[in-house]
């Protein structure tokens, strides 16, 4: 364990990790908001709480069992000379879910502006099997991506355990900031959008680099940002 600790290729590898894990995390950040959202306000912030401390605690889970980690990635059967595998059914199906609940999300986001009722909440249960299921998805994605980048088991639980805590100091002011101003929160709804394509293209052994995806909706972000920066400025 010293001898880690004296490392410096090992602290550069696990705040690169680190980095890496935090910026996967955003995925998981705006989701938690997305859903949270729906539900009684006295019941937000708990389910943001229980939903990041599932996340630490899938990722753990997974790294304790690196060696079925691997397993995953082996071929289970092929579909028309396409190798499958675990992997590729869990990211599949994650991002067909992320792609349905953002639809789902914009609609009853556009519809509700139309319409004389309240905009129907989710139950507590509901909304938990959301995050769990998506939880194993990201978590998955996370624990693979650590798997390829570092030799050293004490790394990776450093780097998640720091990403998790990170994101849930992060938890409270992004989840305000996005259900406060609808712009962001379509916006957000359009990144879990992109999100979900990229799983389901890596599902099927077409990978998109994140890189792209980030980009996208950083440069997004900075376009949103200034429109609300003018429009409070047209309010003063």
């Amino acid at each position: 364990m010293m001898a880690l600790l004296s490392d410096p290729e090992v602290w550069l590898s696990l705040a690169t990790l680190t980095a890496l894990e935090v910026v996967l995390g955003i995925d998981n950040v705006i989701f938690l908001s997305i859903v949270s959202a729906r539900l009684p306000a006295h019941q937000q912030r708990l389910a943001r709480r229980l939903g990041l401390g599932l996340a630490l605690v899938g990722r753990l889970i997974l790294l304790a069992g690196i060696s079925w980690i691997v397993g995953l990635t082996a071929p289970l059967f092929e579909v028309w000379s396409h190798i499958v595998s675990w992997r590729d059914i869990v990211l599949i199906a994650g991002g067909l879910f992320l792609i349905a609940k953002g639809t789902l999300e914009m609609h009853h986001m556009v519809e509700g502006q139309h319409s004389e009722t309240k905009p129907r909440t989710m139950s507590f249960g509901a909304a938990l099997v959301q995050i769990i299921l998506l939880d194993i998805v990201f978590s998955l994605d996370s624990i693979i991506t650590a798997v390829g980048m570092v030799d050293h088991i004490e790394v990776m639980v450093a780097a998640v355990v720091i990403s998790i805590i990170v994101m849930l100091v992060a938890a409270e002011p992004v989840s305000g900031f996005v259900n406060r101003h609808p712009t962001v929160k379509m916006l957000a709804l359009s990144f879990l959008l992109l999100v979900g394509m990229a799983l389901v293209a890596d599902g099927l052994h077409v990978h998109v680099p994140r890189g792209y995806l980030y980009f996208a909706i950083a440069f997004s972000a900075g376009v949103e940002t200034l429109n609300l920066l003018a429009a409070r400025k047209r309010r003063k």
